[in-house]
């Protein structure tokens, strides 16, 4: 097999948000010559203000995190190549699940939602992800985040009028099934087993996600094997790590990351 490094990029996006939070990281990794998809996830080809307005009877509430791993893997299948993975919230799920499926030529997750088994008792993250369980609700409606939720769990610190334009631009609702399902079987990941190079970005002021959280979802590889398990925290990020001001540092972060993985192109199965 030649010895060239790995060209594409799916970056897999989480929830409550549409899949144009990648936008401006695309270009970015394109500039540096990568192939690059973040594709919707289904039922979600459409604009943010349109997803909205399907709410409360939309198709996405009956979809699960099963589905959104099949689709995601059909995708990946399809490509000329291993890609690397880069996901964010439960888009960091998705990609360290695909990475124990083998699906990938190196995974990054950033804030990531974490597996079965790995929690934490903090107030902002139980504060934060309560509502989108819809505990004591119709599944066969979907969530949809409100304004001030969104200020609390997303883009805490930031001007009133940055919350209100991401609001409007990239909010959409989302399947409380799909949520569930991260606390189920579905969600979990076997630690021991060897893996390609996976890289957990952590932000300080994440309120949903707490760093002490990404910590212990990789702690918990670390415990075993010798894969390549790193991890990396930056000060003032909150989980609209993406579009904050700060983003082309994160990004070139992850570059020289894997750019020091030496990830080499292998053909999918």
């Amino acid at each position: 097999m030649e010895n060239v490094s790995a060209k594409t990029i799916v970056f897999i996006t989480g929830s409550f948000v549409h899949n144009s939070c990648w936008d401006e990281w695309k270009t970015f990794f394109e500039d540096q010559g990568y192939a690059c998809l973040a594709p919707p996830w289904p039922h979600k080809d459409a604009s943010p203000a349109e997803l909205r307005s399907q709410h409360p009877y939309s198709p996405i509430a009956q979809v699960r995190l099963a589905d959104l791993l099949d689709y995601h893997t059909e995708l990946i299948r399809r490509l000329p190549e291993k890609p690397i993975l880069i996901g964010h919230s439960f888009g960091g799920l998705m990609t360290q699940l695909l990475v124990q499926r083998g699906l990938a030529a190196a995974g990054v997750a950033i804030h990531s939602v974490p597996p079965q088994g790995v929690i934490t008792l903090k107030w902002s993250f139980i504060r934060s992800v309560t509502p989108a369980l819809g505990l004591f609700t119709s599944t066969k409606k979907t969530y949809l985040m409100s304004f001030r939720h969104w200020q609390y769990t997303f883009t805490n610190g930031m001007p009133l009028a940055v919350q209100q334009e991401t609001y409007e631009q990239l909010v959409v609702s989302e399947s409380k099934l799909a949520s569930r399902d991260g606390l189920t079987k579905v969600a979990k990941v076997d630690f021991a087993k060897p893996h390609v190079p996976l890289l957990f970005v952590a932000g300080s002021t994440d309120n949903i996600i707490p760093a002490s959280l990404n910590y212990a979802n990789y702690r918990r590889y670390k415990k075993h094997g010798n894969s390549v398990t790193d991890y990396k925290e930056f000060a003032g990020r909150n989980h609209f790590v993406l579009g904050q001001p700060t983003w082309q540092e994160d990004a070139a972060y992850i570059s020289q990351w894997l750019t020091r993985q030496h990830i080499s192109v292998e053909l999918v199965k």
